[in-house]
């Protein structure tokens, strides 16, 4: 392309950028324009959260590409350009990984990027990310003019800042927020990744009630994110700045659940030999997180409530009452209004907490977000590993999105780790981009992909609706494991890693239990 016709089609894209549209499809557009004017093969737009920069959009990349995060430190190419004031060029024969190595989406044998450049983006003198240019073939960007680029470079930052400017004070505090709180457990996801219309629903659903200090029912199967919901509300809310204090209800014995919320005095009861304050006060002036909260044992439900009710709490064996400032979040994957109706769970205590009930989807209803979560995954789990590079076959990424997952997201990372320690072992070099494909999914998840990529099979009988033939599979799998484990259900549920509550609700949805 000629300079001029570059700085028309620059030219385009500024007034084509400057109508009314949604952030995300502005940045579309900004790439298009970028795609059109330059010889490459892939480009990303990537903002800086932290220590990391979140892809916000990409083209020609692999789709999980937008779920990964890639760590700074970690990657050199990304450093050069973050640190740089001017646009960068890598040299064909760089010695330096590309983050990219085996996400360009792009039949044939090319795993690796073989021209590299970038430049950082600056909002009103600040730096908010960066975008890449990647080329399969060397040399590929020799005849780029540096001053149209630069002024491309120039483009996307007006477009970032129009695109962000009625959100950008939300997400400063988000970004805030995230650099200054200590991660929760080693491995917890603590973002909510997806761009599905019902977690786009969720995000505004969540930041709204957030500020508001109602007590808030999470509702979700079992392995959904439940309590990542919980910490977006914490940190939205005018308490995130303090502590978000978590319980699982489920792992009390009721001997103790009075006790870890309350506290207790010395001598209360048998093995008390100390004073001890309960979660409530730890919480004080933050957010308590009951898990599982449809777990709690009818006497203490009832204490739970008047805690509500009255701010106030009661250690056992003690005649004080302490004041606590708590905002209480509840979650579980029980149907507490079928709790309710069969006695087990206090009417009035669930008409306190679900004041704003949140149902978080499960992951079968949220598309390609499938794609994006196993892009985060992937990436997590390669730094953890030592690898250069990790990639989905287009097979794989066909069975991510057709399979069920009865587990959630829970059931996706833990396939996905599995996966990726077979592939390793599989193939030990971890110089070289390694491809995950549906032989390293599981052996119970083998039958599955090949019905799910070839859709049926006309030879010898007549086409099936996509839904019967995972059925099927799904049947033949659970009835072979069941068999494995001579009809010991638990066992079964384990060795496929579903939950045991969602694995009977699957044996009745196929008519096996």
């Amino acid at each position: 392309m000629t300079t001029h016709a570059t700085f028309l089609n620059l030219a385009g894209a500024v007034a084509d950028l400057s109508k009314a549209m949604p952030r995300q499809r502005r940045y579309a557009r900004l790439l298009e324009a970028f795609f059109n004017s330059f010889p490459c093969d892939a480009i990303a737009l990537l903002e800086r959260d932290g220590d990391q920069l979140v892809p916000r959009a990409v083209r020609g990349l692999s789709p999980d590409t937008l779920g990964r995060r890639f760590v700074i430190r970690d990657q050199p190419r990304l450093a050069q350009i973050v640190h740089s004031a001017e646009p960068v060029r890598f040299p064909a024969d760089s010695a330096l990984p590309d983050p990219y190595d085996g996400l360009v989406d792009k039949a044939g044998e090319h795993l690796y990027v073989h021209d590299c450049m970038g430049a950082s983006l600056y909002i009103d003198g600040q730096p908010w990310g960066v975008v890449t240019l990647d080329a399969m073939t060397p040399g590929s960007f020799d005849a780029i003019d540096p001053d149209v680029f630069r002024a491309f470079v120039a483009v996307a930052a007006a477009t970032v800042r129009a695109a962000d400017w009625i959100v950008r004070l939300e997400e400063q505090l988000e970004r805030h927020h995230r650099i200054q709180r200590a991660s929760p457990h080693d491995g917890a996801v603590d973002e909510l990744i997806g761009q599905s219309p019902v977690i786009a629903q969720l995000k505004r659903e969540a930041q709204t009630v957030a500020p508001s200090d109602l007590p808030t029912l999470i509702l979700g199967e079992t392995g959904v994110g439940k309590e990542l919901v919980a910490r977006m509300i914490h940190r939205h809310s005018t308490r995130g700045q303090e502590p978000m204090v978590y319980l699982n209800c489920a792992a009390l014995p009721e001997s103790i659940a009075e006790s870890e919320l309350f506290g207790h005095q010395r001598g209360a009861f048998s093995g008390a030999s100390d004073d001890r304050i309960g979660k409530f006060e730890l919480a004080h002036e933050g957010t308590l997180f009951l898990d599982e909260v449809g777990e709690l044992p009818l006497t203490v439900q009832a204490k739970l409530l008047r805690a509500l009710q009255n701010g106030e709490i009661q250690r056992i064996g003690s005649d004080r009452h302490h004041r606590v400032d708590v905002r209480v979040i509840a979650a579980t994957n029980r149907d507490l209004k079928a709790e309710v109706a069969a006695g087990r769970f206090r009417a009035d205590l669930y008409h306190r907490l679900s004041v704003y009930p949140l149902i978080v989807p499960p992951l079968r209803e949220r598309g390609d977000d499938v794609l994006l979560l196993a892009g985060y995954f992937i990436e997590r789990n390669q730094r953890r590993l030592g690898l250069n590079g990790v990639r989905l076959s287009r097979r794989a990424r066909q069975w991510l999105t057709h399979y069920d997952w009865p587990g959630n997201v829970r059931e996706l990372e833990h396939t996905l780790s599995r996966a990726m320690i077979r592939a390793l072992s599989a193939t030990p070099s971890r110089e070289r981009v390694i491809e995950l494909g549906i032989q390293h999914l599981g052996t119970e998840v083998l039958p599955v992909p090949e019905e799910v990529v070839a859709v049926t099979d006309t030879r010898d009988q007549a086409p099936r609706p996509l839904d019967e033939i995972i059925d099927h599979c799904r049947r033949k799998i659970i009835l072979g494991r069941l068999k494995h484990h001579d009809g010991n259900k638990a066992a079964a549920a384990r060795s496929l890693g579903i939950d045991r509550g969602n694995f009977h609700r699957l044996l009745r949805k196929l008519n096996l239990g």
